[in-house]
């Protein structure tokens, strides 16, 4: 029982001559001691356990990850001869295969202890609409566990398992882990594979992963993230290693007047406490109005996109829609009285929401939320089943449909003892970035995770080994948090510096460019010195990035004030054609920040 199951200690223990028989021992005897038969809804046979522990390869955690390290698998997500079910025993299947996901963490040395419940078809945040009996949370079990993926996070809170998987559409990944005082990682839709996942919105649906630490969430996704040529939804997302992030970040946060907390201000005050450490660790924080997001979380579920549900399940729905929870039968059988119209009408108002708030999250790093409002206890949610439901989702619901990553981090307890949590976004593939500040800010909290109470602590990050990189200047719309971004991260492209260039060179704003993108040329007599940023990657990488550089941009050398002179963009004089010489704001970022139209 006194065996650790947080990643590092577990290897350290195996590397001592700890069997992994002795771990899933560990798993049956806590399992038994928690008493919570809301967990699993299916747990594997004792005796299939420890064959599986039996024939794994000689430890090698370099070669093997996951060696040895029991997880638990949302019940929406195939396991090859175990049932899956959804939370709806009349829509029960046996696969027989594993879900893409599954057989790469058996690829990387974990074992399977078993299927966990959920809310049903994925459908809520609360936790309690399953069939099965509830779990209950891991701190409090007076409080809802959280959803959809509630025993996965119940599980890893209770330190059952080393990691979980789960899934988040509206924030499924993310609010039953801030709920359970443990770390949940929403990442990049079609980073890790959906096939073998029942849908709940394929657009939207990425699997996510419940974790004690940022490094075991991460390392759990490093292992997982692939592309799949099997299913359509899938995207390239190599996963590297984690790395020191930019010294200095700006990170947004809603406005003072537009922070939605529902009248709980201890969740208030814990938030306003945990965006006080931020800048102690380098972080500006930068308050941005927030109402177009929460507009945009809206069209979730109280428009067309709810349609998309009953599309998925919609051969099941018609011949057992009585054997569906009575509340998720309401919301998905809800989509019939949306036409197709309704769902071009949404579509076009998502796409105006995305293409207003594009400016307003470019001109930050990553933003920093709430990952709930509030808090609600199983007899609040007996009174308001729906709002509390819906609350819950505040800062959730507009992630997946603004193309966002998120991670859920811990921060310790509020004044009233329950979790506090915020949430970490970015673009789409900037993973990387929440991670590295995510393992920092944990650090800084000092309390332990879930309700194990061991203390796990974080290494400082390897610093990048750059002596056979290459590096290269971005100026506009590759920058950190800007629509083009994600080029070189896909690339494992690595931040080096914030730089600035010598005086000797303009920056302009671009005419009739998709995404804007500004010019930097060298002009003798200008003296302003612009802001840059300085990545670095692999020689194969940059030469694969340069040759897809399009005109009129070129790369050619830039000389920084720091008195380097890397490779960088700039732009062919023909394309200054109608362009904005916006030097005097000092660099692309800011100004993005000030909200002038490009040159059109």
């Amino acid at each position: 029982m006194s065996l650790r199951f947080d990643i590092p200690s577990l290897h350290a223990a195996y590397a001592s001559g700890v069997s992994p028989q002795q771990a899933i021992e560990t798993f049956f005897a806590r399992l038994a001691a928690v008493d919570d038969p809301g967990i699993f809804i299916h747990v594997a046979d004792k005796a299939s356990l420890m064959k599986a522990a039996a024939d794994l390869p000689p430890f090698d955690p370099k070669v093997w990850p996951l060696w040895g390290a029991p997880c638990a698998i949302k019940d929406n997500i195939d396991v090859a001869g175990m049932p899956t079910t959804a939370a709806c025993p009349d829509f029960a299947y046996v696969p027989e295969a594993d879900a893409t996901v599954v057989a790469l963490l058996k690829q990387a040395g974990a074992l399977v202890v078993g299927k966990t419940n959920l809310d049903q078809f994925a459908t809520g945040l609360v936790g309690v609409r399953t069939p099965y009996p509830a779990p209950r949370n891991a701190i409090d079990a007076g409080l809802v566990p959280g959803g959809s993926s509630s025993g996965s996070a119940v599980a890893v809170a209770h330190g059952l398992v080393s990691f979980a998987l789960g899934t988040d559409t509206a924030g499924s990944g993310r609010i039953p882990a801030g709920l359970n005082n443990i770390v949940g990682l929403k990442p990049t839709v079609g980073a890790l594979s959906s096939r073998g996942v029942v849908p709940a919105c394929r657009t939207l649906d990425c699997v996510s992963i419940f974790a004690l630490t940022v490094d075991d969430a991460w390392r759990t996704f490093a292992a997982t993230a692939a592309l799949d040529p099997l299913d359509p939804w899938s995207k390239p997302f190599p996963a590297a290693a984690l790395r020191p992030r930019p010294p200095k970040l700006r990170v947004g946060v809603p406005a003072r007047e537009d922070r939605r907390f529902f009248g709980d201000t201890a969740m208030q005050e814990g938030y306003e406490e945990i965006l006080a450490r931020l800048p102690k660790i380098g972080c500006e924080i930068v308050e941005l109005r927030f109402a177009d997001f929460y507009a945009t979380a809206a069209l979730l579920y109280e428009g067309a996109f709810v349609a998309e549900r009953y599309a998925g399940l919609r051969s099941f729905i018609e011949k057992n829609e009585a054997a569906m929870h009575p509340v998720t039968r309401a919301i998905i059988c809800g989509a019939r009285k949306f036409s197709a119209a309704d769902t071009f009408r949404d579509l076009y108002e998502l796409q105006e929401f995305r293409a207003k708030l594009a400016p307003l999250v470019a001109s930050v790093d990553l933003l920093c939320v709430p990952t709930a409002p509030t808090h609600y206890t199983l007899v609040d949610l007996e009174a308001e089943p729906i709002l509390a439901n819906a609350r819950l989702g505040t800062y959730t619901n507009f992630v997946n449909l603004l193309d966002m990553c998120g991670l859920s981090v811990p921060c310790g307890k509020l004044a009233n003892g329950r979790p506090a949590s915020v949430t970490l976004l970015a673009l789409a593939a900037r993973d990387a970035l929440l991670a590295a500040l995510g393992r920092e800010l944990h650090a800084t909290c000092g309390d332990t995770p879930g309700a194990t109470g061991w203390r796990c602590e974080y290494a400082p990050p390897p610093e990048p080994k750059n002596s056979d990189m290459l590096e290269i200047v971005v100026v506009g719309a590759h920058l950190s948090g800007m629509p083009l971004n994600r080029e070189l991260t896909t690339l494992d492209a690595q931040f080096v510096r914030k730089a600035r260039t010598q005086a000797g060179y303009r920056l302009y704003a671009l005419a009739n460019q998709t995404p804007p993108k500004p010019g930097l040329v060298r002009d003798a007599e200008a003296a302003g010195k612009i802001e840059v940023e300085v990545w670095a990657m692999s020689p194969d990488a940059f030469g694969r990035f340069v040759a897809a550089v399009p005109s009129p941009m070129c790369i050619g050398t830039v000389n920084l004030a720091d008195g380097s002179s890397p490779k960088g963009f700039l732009v062919e004089p023909a394309a200054l054609a109608g362009a904005r010489d916006v030097t005097c704001y000092g660099g692309w970022r800011a100004f993005v920040a000030a909200g002038i139209a490009p040159a059109q």
